[in-house]
């Protein structure tokens, strides 16, 4: 029975620390375009300094998945959380727009460290057979800091300022390095069996390769909205409480998140990635008629059970598929993915935001699906990659 556990001593501080990391850098997302604008940053330049942690993130993906299978997962989280502290406290003394761009740098790098590092020693702690349902516990508790963090990042912003939001992102980093000092598993790297080609380095474990591809697509409505919605709803003058919108979809993420635990495990990728497609699409209708705060709800529960839910049902399913000295190299491949989607998204919502009227920005989002049930179909004639219950 001890075996089965998903809930250890252990567990339960690297998912409060998978908080704490996610909450850090999402908290500073939606805040960073309008005050590289503050500090004197073009339309232009603003939206380069917001992609570039994603983009520094995706480069440095390969390598922090290849250092996760080889050292200590310990080491590895302190250094990533002592980077993003750095990048934190960066922002809150950084006066020109270039300095913003370095210490998003640093905070690419401590991203895609935690990110990989706390997921592979999470599910290192989990039974095989309950790996689904202990990631979606610990997508749950990335997908709350996605959705709390910018809610809070904005109240603190309008209330106190930009500088005082960058101390709240600093605060949680700090909280990290702190949680993971209790960690009694260092997380000591699997030994590798002594077969060819184990010891070259690759950039992406291949048979993650289509979960990754999903992944970035459903990612891009989500991150789009989450760089724009602010200035989306200012733009077109609605009278909706926008900074409740993270909050809902945090609130309606839990509760989607409890209530099919037993199915993680169980039901195949398929059906979880089209009811994901139909609750985005749902999502991006909400937002395009987004006149009262009714669709704001509608709006929330769309991608909470779209993009919120997919994201560990994908990191499971990578997981999963994967053999286990190899974790670490599936988890980067499933995160740059994501990193992908995290970078197209304010990117691709920038060149839609000023080329279209306003009310045209989530209808285009929307044509981002199709190519995520194309990637399914040639995945799933290929045989690629099995069925999460295989």
């Amino acid at each position: 029975m001890a075996k089965s556990k998903i809930f250890t001593r252990d567990s339960i501080l690297i998912l409060l620390g998978a908080f704490c990391y996610m909450s850090s850098s999402m908290l500073i997302n939606p805040l960073i375009v309008g005050f590289s604008h503050s500090i004197g940053a073009s339309a232009a330049f603003a939206g380069v300094v917001a992609a570039t942690m994603n983009f520094t993130s995706l480069l440095f993906r390969p390598f922090a998945g290849q250092m996760t299978d080889r050292v200590s997962k310990y080491k590895l989280a302190f250094i990533g959380g002592g980077l993003l502290l750095l990048s934190a406290l960066g922002y809150v003394i950084a006066q020109v727009p270039w300095q913003v761009m370095v210490f998003r740098v640093f905070n690419g790098l401590g991203f895609a460290l935690c990110s990989i590092v706390m997921a592979t020693w999470l599910s290192g702690l989990l039974p095989r057979d309950r790996v689904g349902t202990g990631m979606g516990y610990y997508g749950m508790m990335n997908a709350l800091g996605m959705a709390i963090a910018p809610a809070l990042g904005i109240f603190v912003y309008r209330h106190f300022g930009y500088r005082s939001a960058f101390i709240c992102a600093a605060l949680f980093s700090g909280l990290l390095i702190i949680l993971i000092q209790f960690i009694l598993n260092h997380g000591l790297p699997v030994k590798r069996a002594k077969q060819a080609g184990k010891g070259k380095f690759r950039i992406v474990q291949k048979k993650v390769i289509p979960i990754a591809l999903i992944i970035m697509i459903i990612s891009i409505p989500y991150f789009a909205t989450q760089s724009y919605i602010v200035e989306y709803v200012a733009a077109r003058h609605l009278h909706v409480a926008v900074g409740s919108f993270f909050i809902i979809y945090a609130i309606v993420l839990l509760i989607l998140r409890l209530a099919l635990k037993n199915y993680f495990d169980s039901v195949p990728f398929q059906y979880f990635l089209f009811a994901g497609l139909i609750c985005n699409l749902v999502g991006m209708v909400g937002l395009t008629f987004l006149y009262n705060n009714w669709m704001m709800l509608v709006a929330a529960i769309g991608l909470a059970g779209g993009y919120g839910l997919m994201y560990s049902v994908c990191q499971a399913t990578a997981l999963l598929v994967a053999p286990m000295d190899e974790q670490g190299l599936a988890n980067s491949t499933f995160y740059i993915g994501m990193d992908l989607g995290m970078v197209l998204g304010p990117v691709m919502g920038g060149l839609l935001y000023g080329s279209l009227p306003y009310s045209m920005f989530y209808p285009a989002l929307m044509f981002t699906l199709p190519f995520a049930i194309l990637v399914f179909v040639i995945y799933h004639r290929s045989m690629q990659v099995k069925a999460r219950q295989d």
